[in-house]
């Protein structure tokens, strides 16, 4: 059986790769732990340093949060994909 993906009522799910200055890793998981909204954040290798999971109400709450996550000094480039309801 194939896996499902639904969303909650009114919940929108944002994944945002994230780029942080070499050495910073530690800094700016802390940064991104201290977001409200920021349900999961993965260390990663590769192109990104940060895969963050974000769980909001509406696409403007994303917004903010992909801003304050840009915002960190540790920060230096950010790319945002939107998940959808598959039915």
């Amino acid at each position: 059986m194939a896996p499902t993906f639904c969303l909650s009522d009114n919940m929108v799910i944002g994944v945002t790769m994230v780029n942080v200055l070499p050495g910073t890793e530690r800094t700016a998981y802390n940064e991104l732990t201290s977001i409200e909204g920021i349900k999961d954040i993965y260390h990663v290798f590769g192109e990104y340093d940060f895969v963050v999971i974000i769980e909001v109400d509406d696409l403007g709450n994303l917004n903010s949060i992909v801003d304050l996550i840009r915002e960190a000094e540790s920060v230096t480039a950010t790319q945002t994909i939107v998940g959808a309801e598959l039915k």
